[in-house]
């Protein structure tokens, strides 16, 4: 009696064990399959983000004039009284290079790669054609990284940055950073009574 109870026991264990095995194995082929399918690639999905916003930026500072680089608000703008300090506000100009510095910072951990220029020396731009021609490189580098991202890496384990601790959540979250600036550029633009290009 206690040998075919150990043999049940055994039996009905095995078949446990080939029934996870069994979902286990459905489950991979499930996540799989979608790829298999004609599925978007996650640097596809990640550079068509990165597209969106790079057209925005883009957008944004070729239209500020050369000589309002150097704008940034003041209280002289708004309401009297306000009590709003801008001492440390940024120029235009220093927000369009503080940018192109976070791309090469953010994207050179999402690819592994080192970046191809001296990121320091951006932070010395002043011009509106110097600016715009390291704003459009950083996205260069960025579009670079992202293409380095695969089914198999995009959720790998990388040194955390900002919070951001895979490929792909980072590669997003320096869109998500750009955007941010993106808004302030925009309101510098209409302070000075430009219409920022995405709303034309």
């Amino acid at each position: 009696m206690r040998l075919r109870t150990m043999t049940m026991g055994l039996a009905l264990g095995t078949c446990c064990l080939v029934s996870v095995g069994s979902v286990a194995a459905s489950a991979q082929m499930k996540m799989d399959a979608p790829m298999k399918m004609g599925a978007t690639s996650p640097a596809k999905a990640l550079d068509d983000l990165l597209n969106l916003y790079e057209n925005d930026a883009m957008g944004v500072v070729k239209a500020m004039p050369a000589d309002k680089y150097n704008f940034a608000p003041s209280v002289a703008i708004f309401v009297p009284g306000q009590g709003v300090k801008f001492g440390t506000v940024r120029t235009f100009v220093q927000q369009v290079t503080h940018v192109a510095e976070a791309n090469y910072y953010f994207y050179s951990a999402v690819g592994g790669m080192k970046p191809d220029v001296d990121t320091k020396a951006i932070e010395k731009i002043t011009t509106k054609d110097e600016a715009v021609a390291a704003l459009a490189a950083s996205f260069a580098f960025a579009h670079k990284a992202i293409a380095t991202i695969t089914p198999e890496n995009a959720f790998e384990p990388i040194k955390p940055i900002d919070g951001q601790s895979t490929r792909a959540t980072l590669a997003a979250f320096g869109v998500a950073h750009g955007y941010d600036h993106y808004g302030q550029l925009v309101e510098y633009l209409r302070m000075n009574g430009i219409v920022p290009p995405g709303s034309k």
